[in-house]
């Protein structure tokens, strides 16, 4: 059985904060808003994964009324969703994301990006495609506001 998941996040970009994408840090003046350490990417890995299943949403799994998620690391989160679809009988065919970000450019980062969430999931390297865009200056990525993520995953049993 094969089955696909779409998952979209979206963080607001604030000074004093830490800017991590793909459970990457990125040097950058601001980071992203949020209960846990607020990556964008992997919230929307996250949610195409549980959405492939039928599994809920990270907000269910991973609720921001609950201090246990406080500052969380993204990348613990999408090793505990990865658990929860072996648990179902599924493993992650490949996973084809976009961050949509004016700034910071990404080109350099996304290799990294790509290899950490492979080894989280344990898988290679060529299931796994980040890409980056921006919005020509359109909207809350375009005006620096904000950071977005769009993504697909492919599970099968």
């Amino acid at each position: 059985m094969i089955r696909i998941g779409h998952g979209y996040d979206v963080h607001k970009l604030v000074s004093g904060r830490k800017l991590i994408l793909g459970g990457v840090e990125i040097p950058f003046e601001k980071g992203l808003e949020g209960h846990s350490d607020a990556d964008v990417l992997l919230h929307a890995i996250m949610d195409a994964m549980l959405g492939a299943v039928a599994a809920g949403d990270i907000g269910q799994h991973f609720p921001d009324t609950d201090d246990r998620y406080l500052g969380a690391d993204s990348t613990l989160l999408l090793a505990e969703t990865g658990r929860i679809l072996r648990e179902k009988g599924y493993a992650v065919g490949n996973i084809d994301a976009t961050v949509l970000c004016q700034r910071p450019k990404l080109k350099n980062y996304i290799p990294g990006m790509r290899c950490r969430i492979a080894e989280i999931l344990k898988l290679e390297e060529d299931q796994v495609s980040v890409k980056a865009t921006t919005e020509e200056g359109l909207g809350f990525t375009g005006d620096g506001s904000g950071i977005a993520a769009h993504a697909v995953v492919l599970v099968q049993k």
